[in-house]
């Protein structure tokens, strides 16, 4: 790992590596080893097990990681604790150093530029910063967002990574990013939690042994809203009365605000119609501490993933109608887009080409009717639904789908059908990236052998013939560059269920998933 504090050595480091790609067999154990993306952990140091957690999402997803650590005073007001905010160098350089960093990032204010006598800034929408820790926190998010937005310009990475416990920050820079059209993804990642419950957080630090117990309260007082909300209570009023109540019977814990907002717009919510964020602010003794929780309003999402000839399509399509819910069949919309490149003849190497007919072109699909035939499918008002399970389009879809910018505009129209739920979807990274936060999540797999064999009946079927061995070789080349690609490489989601296909019926693993379908739900 090395350590950098001047922006001209991170550059020169990220240039040299990018031109030259060098990582030694064991750099590459367990990383994308075709991809040159770059992954950046913002942080402030005084790392915990939170930090590490979005370390290790960025370690999987990409070649290079950065962390950077840099007190921000931009982001403190005059009475706040700059000077005493935990500062643990050593610490964290060694836990960096132990789950693979590549690079450790810190700079001084001097380095940043902060230190000037003005500094131009970046203000985020004034009705995002406004409203909960905006409230008390005049200039806070104004601060973070220029850094932010300098850490971005400086490392230039692919996907910069975020924690949930900052909901407010998270949903800020998603926004800035957006509309200063900024070419890097924003990852959120889950809240880490102590035992208890309680958050982790740096500030944790300040607090004594019975405060702590105290502050456990926050995470208890959201729960419980969270089971009311879960009951069918969907009304703000009610569940910011749920969290006061419990809060107060904590002595210690002195409550700022407790808000019902949208998670990624911050509108205040009278009622929870799609999704809100219940978020919670309170001070313990020296420690300012912040939770909160999604609560989502809508039907069911099952996020089935797996390798290619697993049987995802088949399979999703019959839960989908056992259960009555809507079939999404992301592979067909990848499908449609590489059959109408083909149509129009345009390059595979002509990415910017086909980044403008992603972004131009209009996908519908039909809702199941009969889940034993394909679902039909539209690209800009024309039917494709046979002329997109043709070998041709088999064979080349997944150089589309590995392009970043396709992935950017199939997602979000993905994202748009899964508003309301009530989907069952399947794909590479259903799970891992579009629905992160489905219901319910099945990784689906077969032996290459076992999918060759499907795929071989499938092209009988057809009356195309192609020897097994050239299916298990294509199926194989299929799985590397699926797992390898530089953008939402193949793997299991940390809470997937793995299906392990080979011997089973359709409908043997079809009533295995409804089983977990309603596990789940019962327990939620």
């Amino acid at each position: 790992m090395r350590l950098f504090t001047t922006t001209a050595a991170l550059r020169c480091y990220l240039d040299c590596r990018l031109a030259n790609n060098h990582l030694t067999p064991e750099e590459l154990k367990g990383r994308c080893s075709s991809s040159q993306s770059v992954g950046l952990v913002p942080t402030m140091g005084a790392l915990h097990a939170g930090h590490l957690s979005l370390i290790e999402r960025a370690r999987q997803e990409n070649e290079t990681v950065v962390v950077s650590i840099f007190v921000n005073p931009l982001q403190f007001g005059p009475n706040e604790d700059y000077q005493s905010y935990p500062r643990t160098l050593e610490r964290d350089r060694q836990l960096c150093a132990e789950v693979g960093v590549d690079v450790l990032f810190v700079p001084t204010p001097e380095e940043m530029g902060i230190e000037k006598p003005s500094i131009t800034q970046v203000i985020p929408p004034i009705e995002m910063t406004s409203v909960l820790c905006g409230r008390s926190r005049l200039g806070h998010f104004q601060g973070v967002a220029t850094i932010v937005i300098k850490l971005l310009n400086v490392v230039q990475p692919d996907r910069a990574y975020f924690g949930q416990k900052d909901g407010q920050q998270l949903a800020i820079v998603r926004r800035v990013v957006n509309d200063l059209n900024i070419p890097v993804e924003i990852i959120g990642c889950p809240i880490v939690r102590e035992a208890s419950g309680l958050a982790m957080s740096s500030r944790n630090q300040y607090l004594t042994p019975t405060q702590r117990q105290e502050a456990e309260v926050l995470y208890c007082s959201l729960q419980q809203a969270k089971q009311a909300f879960d009951k069918g209570e969907y009304f703000s009023e009610l569940l910011i009365e749920t969290v006061k109540k419990e809060v107060a019977t904590a002595s210690a814990v002195t409550l700022e605000y407790v808000e019902l907002v949208h998670p990624l717009t911050l509108m205040p919510l009278e009622k929870v119609e799609e999704s809100g964020m219940l978020a919670i602010a309170a001070q313990v003794g020296a420690a300012r501490l912040i939770d909160n929780v999604i609560l989502q309003n809508r039907q069911p999402i099952i996020a089935i993933d797996g390798p290619a000839g697993a049987g995802k399509s088949t399979v999703a399509r019959q839960v989908a109608a056992n259960l009555g819910l809507l079939y999404l069949d992301s592979g067909a919309m990848y499908r449609a887009l590489t059959w109408l490149v083909l149509q129009l003849g345009i390059s595979f190497e002509d990415r910017c080409a086909i980044a403008e007919l992603a972004s131009c072109s209009q996908i519908q699909l039909m809702p199941e009717v009969d889940p034993e035939s394909p679902q039909r499918v539209w690209i800009n008002e024309q039917e494709v639904t046979q002329a997109i399970r043709t070998i041709e389009v088999t064979s080349q879809v997944s150089a589309i789908a590995a392009q970043p910018a396709v992935r950017k505009a199939l997602v979000q129209k993905q994202q748009a059908f899964g508003k309301q739920g009530g989907l069952v979807a399947e794909g590479r990274d259903i799970g891992t990236q579009v629905f992160p936060d489905a219901d319910l999540k099945i990784f689906l797999t077969a032996s290459v052998q076992e999918r060759a064999k499907r795929r071989q009946q499938d092209f009988e079927q057809g009356q195309q013939n192609i020897s097994l061995t050239q299916l298990e070789k294509d199926i194989a080349e299929r799985d590397r560059k699926d797992s390898t690609r530089e953008v939402s490489p193949l793997q299991k989601a940390a809470d997937a269920i793995e299906i392990q296909t080979d011997g089973k019926k359709v409908a043997e693993v079809i009533a295995e998933i409804i089983s977990h379908y309603h596990q789940r739900l019962s327990r939620q």
